[in-house]
């Protein structure tokens, strides 16, 4: 399965091809011409190591973890936009690059994950809490668990990592429902892959970046989500453990009355086509 910044790469490169526009991978950048369109999507420093041109640059989503990492980015290469996956995102990234920062949420393949069926899983449950763990299995995780157990329903979990590409499609072609624990999400590709199978999401979604690096960034406080696309058509959301078990009854009555249309959101507000239709707005 592709890491994060692959598939992102990998999903541009699918709408690029869906709107017929051709494009270049890694060529020497002593290849380059004055005329061409240059984005940059990488991990880490390497990724614009020996670029010598004077051509305007489209980069960002992985570059760094945090601006404070490398706040001359803009100045020691002709960056005129840097990419983050939504608006929490950006906001920590507006204070050292301006209006260099813009909002960019990849596409989803729609024509690969698709609804299926039979629906013989009541709900699959992804974890993929990062933080705090501890050796056994976090808090929120057992009450989740514990609650699915008590209503006797059939329920298959996944971690976050520990699964292949393939299984998850199997997995979500059987689910009625999934149930996504995560602290927060730049944009959330596995999950937005389940609501384009037209599976709806039950979401804990508690509203702060808690990776401990914030402390070193000197940001102690960022507001952050783990649904950045989402709405009512999607599912539902839950702050903490105290507002679980009645989002959960919401969450499972609302599945039985056929109430969401998760796929409807994903095919208005994430195709491939249309993000990269996004991505090439930004190099005018």
């Amino acid at each position: 399965m592709a890491s994060g910044i692959g598939k992102v790469f990998q999903n541009l490169c699918l709408g690029l091809d869906r709107l017929g526009i051709e494009y270049l991978v890694n060529p020497p950048f002593a290849h380059l011409k004055q005329t061409d369109r240059v984005g940059v999507l990488g991990r880490g420093r390497y990724a614009l190591e020996g670029y010598d041109r004077p051509i305007p640059i489209v980069a960002g989503i992985a570059l760094m973890s945090h601006p404070s990492e490398w706040p001359t980015l803009c100045t020691d290469y002709p960056v005129t936009r840097y990419l983050q996956h939504s608006a929490w995102a950006a906001d920590i990234y507006r204070p050292y690059f301006g209006d260099r920062c813009a909002i960019w949420p990849v596409g989803i393949d729609t024509e690969h994950w698709v609804p299926g069926s039979p629906k013989d899983i009541d709900l699959l449950v992804y974890d993929k809490i990062r933080w705090n763990r501890g050796a056994d299995k976090p808090a929120l995780l057992q009450q989740v668990l514990q609650s699915i157990a008590y209503r006797k329903l059939r329920a298959v979990t996944i971690r976050y990592g520990e699964y292949s590409e393939a299984r998850y499609r199997r997995l979500l072609a059987r689910a009625k429902g999934m149930i996504f624990l995560c602290e927060h999400e730049s944009q959330g590709l596995a999950c937005q892959e389940c609501l384009s199978c037209d599976v709806p999401v039950l979401a804990w979604d508690q509203g702060f970046c808690l990776d401990p690096n914030r402390f070193v960034w000197g940001q102690p406080e960022i507001p952050a989500t783990s649904v950045p696309y989402f709405d009512e058509r999607c599912g539902e959301r839950f702050a903490g453990s105290d507002q679980f078990e009645d989002k959960f009854a919401v969450f499972l009555s609302k599945i039985a009355a056929g109430t969401y249309r998760p796929r409807e959101f994903i095919l208005e507000n994430l195709t491939l086509a249309g993000s990269a239709r996004q991505f090439l707005s930004f190099f005018t």
